[in-house]
């Protein structure tokens, strides 16, 4: 029964006039059917493009659900009809598109179909199961319809997948399933064989692949980051059997080199033997009988197997199945097994589309990056040049340093000051020290010989004393007026002494006077001696005489004085004294003095100030003479002081998988001195712009 269906999947009419009706199921690709209309049925005005038409057969075995397409009108004189086309509502993801780019980078592929299904605007298809759990990336750009990118999940697989769906039921199921490998139904010639057609074609066997993706020249995509450097993978076997057959396979839609690497080997494996497809025409059993066998079920997607008289037994997945009559000849069935006749060039369903996608990729330019650097720097504070490597950068081509190493430039000489502040110098012990200050200062002199200086008085002068009194003290006399003073003796003493009354004069050769003193109002002179001679008596207040002549002896006198004190007062008076005009010569011999200052601080106060600056620029007198390359934290071994284009890719950080890390990156120039570093990073990177808008 052939029934149309509205958009809202109401049933609509029944074509009971159709005939013609033809199917096709093609593993995983999007089947289609056929059928016809006679033209002047009034049922064709329920057909409408784009709406639903449903197939089940005569013996209500459900075929699917799908849109009309195309048709075409026939009109001649034997044939009024119209035939329609209409393609599986897998055709469904064809509606909604990937707008821009869009990348996965290592998630699981249920993750994958769920993200594709996702951009669905309308929600026809959910997923129901995946038995595949696979990391790959993935990116699309402006692809047209999601069924191209939901097909080219699976395509990088290492083993045969399936897709499965159920039209069923709303939201449509889609799975991804391994196909069966054990066979459940059976085509024998004799049986249910109406015959068949081997086909071998070896035109197409490839057993050396040379896989690209995208990109251009030498920033083209390929696998040796992937495959220890080597650009191609190969069947040995194959090589072996047939001999080496080269090819290169170049697929854009490909960024990852581990996924076109994948998809390479997988395709390698249908390639690498020549194409032998067998086409087998059966009877569909179970529409004849009315007990029908499952192992007479042949249905794409199951292993069958065939038994033939010539080739033997062996098993085969039905890949194709088709019926050019669903009501007339329902018995007759047309099967592919094997390897189906795919182009070398496909690995997508849909080889038109697949042309229109690849059109629209973008695939990016290659770009030069310039980093520049100028600055003063030193060991403890080197130059430090930074650059960054954005995300959307897709390879990293070159990475060069060319550099200068220049005398230390500077641009002034004084600095202003920062304000007032105390200051304490300290020494470290005693020292001989000139000091100078407002107020006296020491200092340690040395004469070179000696010296002879003269003071002169300028004339004779007099000059008076009075006191009132006085006292002794070391011959200066000082009073206010008359005073008594005593003197205490500190303890026994002995005086020599002579007395006489009234004599005024002795003549005692080699006298020596002991003491003077009056007595009696005339004046006695004792005199000791150690010869003879004679004392000469003088005249005492006139009244007489006396001459004694007394032989040479001696007197000796010893008397004991106790200790005792004597008063004695001195009355008013004055002094005059007369000192003629006279010089003072003194004589200094050559001398030196010396003045030790103990250990000491000087506290000294600054005022705020300022210093003028003098502007110039000053380079300094020398170069440094070794610089040390630092990069992303490793030190270069070999290198000059200055240098052109020195390639650094090798010292950069590598992520993993090897490739230069994306980010930010540092090379550090550590000049032995002081030193000036002019300096340019230039990079040569790939880029495809994925980031920002179009201002």
């Amino acid at each position: 029964m052939l029934m149309t269906m509205n958009l809202s999947r109401e049933y609509t009419a029944i074509l009971e006039n159709a005939y013609d009706v033809s199917y096709e199921k093609i593993e995983n690709e999007i089947g289609s059917i056929e059928f016809s209309m006679p033209l002047y049925d009034t049922k064709n005005s329920m057909i409408e493009a784009l709406q639903y038409v449903e197939l089940t057969d005569n013996e209500n075995e459900y075929i699917g659900l799908y849109r009309i397409m195309p048709s075409a009108i026939q009109k001649d004189k034997s044939n009024y009809s119209i035939k329609y086309t209409a393609m599986h509502v897998l055709g469904t993801l064809l509606d909604s598109v990937l707008f821009g780019y869009h990348e996965l980078v290592n998630r699981t592929t249920t993750d994958v179909i769920n993200y594709v299904l996702g951009k669905q605007k309308t929600k026809h298809w959910v997923l129901k199961k995946c038995e595949f759990t696979r990391y790959f990336s993935y990116a699309w750009e402006n692809e047209n319809g999601l069924a191209d990118a939901l097909f080219s999940i699976p395509q990088a697989f290492d083993e045969d997948y399936m897709w499965r769906w159920n039209t069923q039921v709303y939201p449509f199921e889609l799975s991804l399933v391994k196909p069966p490998t054990e066979p459940i139904c059976r085509i024998q010639e004799g049986y249910n064989m109406e015959g068949f057609e081997i086909e071998s074609d070896p035109n197409n066997l490839v057993n050396r692949v040379y896989p690209l993706g995208a990109g251009e020249g030498v920033n083209q995509i390929n696998i040796k980051s992937v495959n220890n450097n080597v650009p191609y993978v190969e069947d040995k076997e194959s090589i072996k059997n047939y001999g080496l057959v080269e090819y290169v396979w170049t697929d854009l839609r490909f960024n990852q080199p581990q996924a076109l690497k994948d998809n390479a080997i997988n395709m390698l494996k249908k390639w690498s033997v020549p194409k032998v497809s067998w086409t087998v025409s059966a009877a569909d059993l179970i529409k004849l009988t009315d007990s029908p066998l499952d192992i007479d079920k042949l249905r794409q997607g199951t292993v069958v197997m065939i038994n033939t008289n010539e080739y033997g037994s062996f098993n085969l997945r039905i890949k194709k199945e088709s019926k050019s009559d669903v009501f007339g000849a329902p018995q007759s069935i047309d099967l592919e097994l094997g390897n189906l006749k795919d182009d070398i060039n496909t690995t997508m369903s849909d080889l038109g589309r697949k042309q229109q996608i690849n059109e629209t990729y973008s695939q990016g330019a290659t770009n030069i990056l310039n980093y520049s650097y100028q600055d003063n720097c030193e060991s403890a504070y080197p130059a430090e040049i930074e650059f960054y490597l954005d995300d959307d950068v897709f390879h990293v081509n070159t990475v060069e340093l060319t550099f200068k190493t220049k005398r230390y430039r500077g641009y002034t000489k004084a600095v202003k000051g920062g304000g007032s502040k105390t200051i304490t110098s300290e020494a470290g012990g005693q020292s001989t020290q000139t000091s100078s200050a407002g107020g006296s200062s020491v200092r340690s002199t040395s004469s070179g010989g000696a010296a002879v200086r003269s003071t002169t008085n300028g004339g004779g002068g007099v000059s008076t004393s009075g006191a009132g009194g006085g006292s002794y003290q070391g011959g200066s006399t000082s009073a206010g007026g008359a005073s008594t003073r005593s003197s205490t003796a500190g303890g026994e003493h002995k005086h020599i002494m002579f007395q006489a009354g009234n004599a005024s004069s002795f003549n005692w050769g080699k006298t020596e006077v002991a003491s003077v003193f009056s007595a009696d109002g005339g004046a006695f002179a004792a005199y000791k001696t150690s010869g003879g001679g004679n004392i000469q008596t003088l005249s005492a207040n006139g009244n007489h005489s006396h001459t004694v002549s007394i032989p040479n002896h001696t007197h000796g006198f010893s008397v004991s004085v106790p200790s005792h004190t004597h008063n004695v007062t001195i009355p008013s008076h004055s002094h005059n004294v007369s000192i003629p005009n006279h010089t003072h010569t003194v004589q200094i011999p050559s001398h030196t003095h010396t003045v030790k200052i103990p250990s000491h601080k000087h506290n000294v106060v600054l005022p705020e100030h300022t210093h003028p600056l003098e502007w110039g620029i000053f380079q300094a007198s020398d170069y440094a003479s070794r610089v040390d390359i630092i990069v992303d934290g490793t030190t270069l071994p070999k290198h000059e002081t200055s240098q052109s284009r020195l390639n650094i890719v090798n010292y950069l950080k590598k992520t993993s998988s090897g490739k230069i890390q994306r980010g930010n990156h540092t090379i550090k120039i550590k000049p032995n001195k002081l030193a000036r570093i002019e300096a340019q990073v230039t990079c040569r990177v790939f880029i495809q712009s994925q980031l920002g808008g179009q201002f």
